[in-house]
């Protein structure tokens, strides 16, 4: 005598597994469809207000300017906590240095230190980052003047805007980075494109 089930009952165990199955997965799907009756759609200018992204030609800044001189000052009081004087590094990344290695070296050396002058390939995501994240303990609390500023001063630091530099929506996509050049454009083509 055997103690396994004959296949009748087995399959009659399968198909009505299968269709409680799909009696408990429909009836989540018409659910997950319905809205809550919680909520509302965001207005335009709610939308504008955290629509703060800035791409690397430039989209996406907004109004205002700032210098090298007022950065130093913004600096002193919202960053040096942090980032050290002079963008040296303390708590928080080291954000001046244009040593990149003989062949910017940065995967086989573990002591490049990735910062503002050496790596980045934009100035526009030195705005952007700054602009969303930073101070740390109060992001997003600069002022478009502030947030120029902060970036002149930066950019000043790595030697790659002189001392007399304004930085607005016009100049600051215009700098041209020490690494722009070392990065690679993923351009291939054939089979299926996911971006």
């Amino acid at each position: 005598m055997s103690v396994l089930p004959n296949r009748s009952a087995q399959g009659f165990f399968t198909v009505v597994l299968a269709v409680v199955l799909a009696i408990v997965l429909s009836s989540a799907m018409a659910l997950a469809q319905k809205p809550f009756g919680i909520g509302r759609v965001a207005t335009q200018e709610e939308i504008a207000r955290i629509d703060i992204d800035v791409r690397p030609d430039g989209k996406g800044l907004p109004d205002g300017k700032g210098t090298v001189a007022e950065g130093g000052k913004i600096y002193a009081a919202k960053c040096q906590s942090c980032h050290g004087a002079n963008g040296q590094g303390g708590s928080a990344d080291r954000l001046v240095d244009r040593e990149s290695g003989k062949n910017w070296d940065f995967a086989t050396n573990p002591k490049l230190v990735k910062t503002v002058g050496n790596y980045w390939p934009y100035a526009t995501t030195l705005y952007d980052y700054t602009n969303r994240a930073m101070p740390f303990m109060q992001p997003g609390t600069l002022t478009p003047n502030e947030t120029y500023s902060l970036v002149a001063y930066i950019l000043n630091l790595n030697k790659i805007v002189p001392d007399d530099a304004v930085m607005d929506k016009t100049t600051l996509p215009k700098v041209a980075m020490p690494s722009k050049d070392r990065f690679v454009v993923d351009n291939r083509k054939g089979g299926k494109i996911v971006k």
